[in-house]
């Protein structure tokens, strides 16, 4: 048990280090899972983190995507140890922050949310902006931010702090994607080469399209801004049995990569995992990294994860509970 702890704790170290998103995760009275695939980590469900009612910004009552980011070794000044940015969905939206020392939480809402909201002249316009995904972009010595909005368009703003953000670009769309694509979002963007392709960076994201049914999709890029996009799914929603796949991460262990994601409720809600190998040539189907429980707060649904350790423990960040009504919670591993 002591040489599993040790070496999950590895992996997490190797999956901060290339990108991965921070995440929490630990159980207080539950029981975990059975084992993930591939020896991952096995999480168990600690407490809620944040919930919509309990938020000062708070125009819909619901809130999505989770990310979090150590920023005590990239600020001088900062708020707190962590960073956690997530998101209203439905109209207005607006990317949200909230701040704490331990990935365990508690994190305190910070009082001028939204720090991106859906009308940033002379810019956008748009009905709502949501699916935050920070990345420390260590060759621009800066916050990159990818978010949608609408969700045919995927956007980049980069910060010096992490709070105040400066608009960028357009940097996916549903037009750069096949015929017949109707949604282009909840894109998450990573570290990792891919020499053949002469890429720094990779991105993963859903798409939908006219049969609605969602997929997973991925893209490269040199220097982040610049992307091509394989018009040809990821992950098909058909290849794991379910009506919709979204939520997608990287994850890297043992010398590859994997993509994990999440099942719709009515497919189960379960998060799932495929090795797609570090040139995304593969297409493993490993099943489920994390059982969503039928009790709360999770309700039979996890979705959109991110990942991270916490003086060495793993944790997972995620969604818990029925779309546009569940709240953020973290597990352990």
């Amino acid at each position: 048990m002591h040489e599993q702890r040790l070496d999950r704790r590895l992996f997490l170290r190797t999956a901060a280090a290339t990108g991965a998103a921070l995440t929490v995760g630990t159980t207080l009275g539950t029981q975990p899972a059975a084992a993930a695939p591939g020896g991952f980590p096995d999480y168990t469900y600690v407490r809620t983190l944040l919930t919509a009612s309990k938020l000062k910004y708070n125009p819909t009552g619901e809130i999505i995507f989770p990310c979090v980011r150590g920023v005590y070794d990239k600020l001088s000044s900062p708020l707190g140890r962590y960073y956690l940015y997530y998101a209203p969905h439905d109209p207005p939206g607006g990317i949200c922050l909230a701040y704490g020392d331990s990935l365990e939480g508690p994190f305190t809402e910070y009082p001028s949310n939204p720090i991106v909201s859906n009308d940033w002249s002379p810019h956008y316009s748009v009905s709502h902006v949501s699916s935050p995904h920070v990345l420390w972009n260590q060759d621009a010595d800066e916050f990159w931010l990818y978010f949608h909005g609408p969700n045919t368009t995927t956007r980049l703003a980069r910060s010096a702090d992490g709070i105040n953000f400066t608009y960028d670009k357009v940097v996916l769309s549903a037009s750069m994607l096949p015929a017949g694509t109707t949604e282009t979002s909840y894109a998450r963007v990573f570290r990792h080469d891919l020499p053949a392709r002469d890429a720094a960076y990779v991105m993963v994201f859903m798409t939908n399209n006219t049969t609605n049914h969602r997929d997973i999709h991925w893209g490269w890029s040199a220097d982040g801004r610049t992307w091509t996009y394989d018009q040809q799914p990821l992950i098909r929603h058909t290849d794991v049995d379910a009506v919709n796949v979204g939520g997608p991460h990287l994850l890297h262990r043992d010398g590859s990569t994997y993509v994990v994601y999440n099942k719709d409720r009515s497919s189960g809600g379960d998060i799932m995992i495929t090795e797609v190998g570090n040139d995304f040539g593969k297409r493993d189907h490993l099943g489920v990294f994390y059982n969503s429980r039928s009790a709360a707060p999770e309700n039979g649904r996890a979705a959109s994860p991110c990942f991270g350790t916490d003086g060495g423990v793993p944790y997972m960040i995620y969604e818990a509970g029925e779309r546009l009504a569940g709240s953020i919670a973290v597990a352990r591993g």
